[in-house]
C-alpha cells in the first residue's frame, strides 16, 4: 500500500517537474518614475495614468511611465531519442538482453500424471505387524 503512495507520488512530482522546466512566462513590472506601481505575470499590468505623450513642434515629452518586460523562457531543447540515434553496439547489447531475458520464462512442456487418480485400498490392519516382518 505504501509502496503504491510512494510510486504515484513520485510520478506526479516528475511530471510537474517537467512541465515546469518547460514551461514559459513573462513578468511585467510598471514603474512610475522609480516607484513600483505594479507586478504581472499572466495579465497585462496596470500603469500609472500618466502615459500621455505631448506633443510639441520640436520635441515629444513622455510621461514617466515605464515597463520592465521580464521573459522567463523554459528548456526549449528535448533531447528525445529514438531507434534511429542508437548504435549497432547498443542496438546489440538490448537485443541480447530481451532475448535471454524473455527465455527465462519459458513454459516446461506438459507432463503426464499416470498415477493422479489413484487411490490406495482401504487398510483394515498393518500386515507389517501382524506378520512380525520388520525391516532392520
Amino acid at each position: 500500500m505504501l509502496k503504491q503512495v510512494l510510486h504515484k507520488l513520485f510520478s506526479i512530482a516528475m511530471a510537474l517537474l517537467l512541465l515546469l522546466s518547460t514551461a514559459s512566462f513573462t513578468v511585467v513590472k510598471s514603474f512610475c518614475g522609480d516607484v513600483l506601481i505594479d507586478t504581472a505575470v499572466f495579465q497585462k499590468a496596470e500603469s500609472c495614468g500618466m502615459d500621455m505623450v505631448i506633443h510639441t513642434e520640436t520635441t515629444i515629452t513622455k510621461g514617466c511611465c515605464k515597463e520592465e518586460i521580464e521573459v522567463v523562457k523554459g528548456q526549449e531543447d528535448l533531447n528525445l531519442n529514438t531507434h534511429k540515434s542508437i548504435d549497432f553496439n547498443q542496438k546489440l547489447v538490448l537485443t541480447s538482453f530481451v532475448y535471454t531475458y524473455l527465455s527465462l520464462f519459458e513454459s516446461l512442456p506438459k507432463q503426464i500424471i499416470s498415477h493422479k487418480n489413484y487411490s490406495p485400498p482401504n487398510l483394515i490392519a498393518d500386515i507389517q505387524v501382524l506378520d512380525q516382518v520388520f525391516l532392520i
